[in-house]
């Protein structure tokens, strides 16, 4: 039986009296989980990215229609297509450094957006064309620390991060959830360690994000470890995989 989720919930009073999260079909995630037309390489990565306690947690339900922002390969995409089923729908999406990155996966799996339930697109950050009031649930994967990584010879521009958040939000409906897990840097460091190690503070990102109108509901400790050196770079080899993440849940309020 699969291990459900430990959802900690910051004990502001406001947070507690705000929350009010149920747990997603558990059977549906077991089943996209366990689907053997996933490739090798992705059930490869559940062990490292605890996929039931992260679903769990993000709670889709049948019919939903989610974006999986910078979703590189579409690991998330894939496993999110079989929880919300043939009634909801995924969007891949990438900005042109991740789809130039995983390009050739990008065309091979989802090309001519053969994959039942998933439509690819590609937009920058800027201008990410999405309908307003189109979605119920957005999912960011190691990739917010990215807003605040520059570097214009790999396509990274700086990015205005309030007209980022204002589209997500505007093309969640009201009461859509922000998903947000990304690489923990250093207490106290901010965003600084996004330019130099591709990590960000955890506390930093929550004040952030809650800045441009998502309310922290929930958070989970699954991806935690405290044996990760917050010095090294995440593509180091002695800590790819295996870095503390964190996860956190925010509601458009």
């Amino acid at each position: 039986m699969i291990r459900l989720v430990q959802v900690f919930i910051a004990i502001s009073p406001i947070l507690l009296s705000a929350t009010n999260l149920s747990i997603a079909d558990e059977p549906a995630i077991a089943t996209a989980i366990a689907n053997e037309s996933r490739t090798d390489e992705h059930h490869e990565r559940d062990a490292r990215s605890k996929p039931a306690e992260i679903l769990a947690m993000f709670d889709l339900q049948t019919g939903d229609d989610v974006i999986d922002l910078m979703g590189g390969g579409g690991y998330y995409s894939e496993l999110m297509v079989g929880v919300v089923g043939d009634e909801g729908s995924v969007i891949l999406h990438n900005n042109m450094p991740y789809a130039r990155f995983v390009e050739k996966q990008l065309k091979e799996r989802y090309g001519n957006n053969q994959f039942p339930g998933i439509t690819v697109i590609k937009s920058e950050v800027d201008d990410l064309g999405l309908a307003e009031n189109s979605l119920d649930a957005a999912l960011m994967v190691m990739c917010y620390h990215d807003l605040y990584y520059h570097n214009p010879e790999r396509g990274w521009q700086n990015t205005d991060v309030g007209l980022f958040f204002s589209q997500v939000r505007g093309a969640l409906k009201p009461g859509g959830k922000l998903l947000v897990i990304d690489h923990a840097a250093a207490a106290g460091t901010g965003k600084e360690s996004a330019q130099t190690v591709h990590r960000i503070d955890e506390e930093f990102a929550r004040k952030d994000i809650a800045s441009y109108g998502f309310e922290l509901v929930a958070s989970s400790d699954a991806l935690h470890n405290p044996d990760d050196d917050y010095s090294k770079m995440v593509f180091d080899k002695t800590v790819r995989g295996k870095t503390d993440r964190f996860a956190l849940l925010f509601r458009k309020d």
